[in-house]
C-alpha cells in the first residue's frame, strides 16, 4: 500500500474535499485517514501559499503579455528585484 499526503476541507455534511486533485493514480476504492487538529492546536496557513486559480490566472495574463509583445528586457526586471 502507497500513502500520500494532502490537504482539504470537511464541510457541514461531513463530505471531506480536497485541495488538489491526487494525479498519477488509476481510479479505485481509497482508504483516508483524517487528521484534526486539536482544539489548542492553530491551524497553520502559509502566507506565501496562493491559491491555485490565482495563479492559473496569472499565468494566462503573463501568456498573453508574452504573446502580444508586452515583455520587458531582463535587466529591468533583475533591477525590480534588488529594489525589493
Amino acid at each position: 500500500m502507497r500513502a500520500i499526503e494532502v490537504t482539504g476541507t470537511l464541510d457541514v455534511t461531513g463530505q471531506l474535499s480536497l485541495d488538489r486533485p491526487i494525479e498519477n493514480f488509476a481510479p479505485s476504492r481509497v482508504r483516508v485517514i483524517v487528521l484534526f487538529p486539536d482544539v489548542t492546536e492553530e491551524v497553520e496557513t502559509d502566507p506565501d501559499d496562493t491559491p491555485i486559480e490565482e495563479v492559473k490566472a496569472s499565468l494566462r495574463r503573463a501568456l498573453q503579455q508574452s504573446k502580444s509583445g508586452q515583455t520587458r528586457p531582463i535587466a529591468e526586471l533583475w533591477d525590480r528585484i534588488d529594489a525589493e
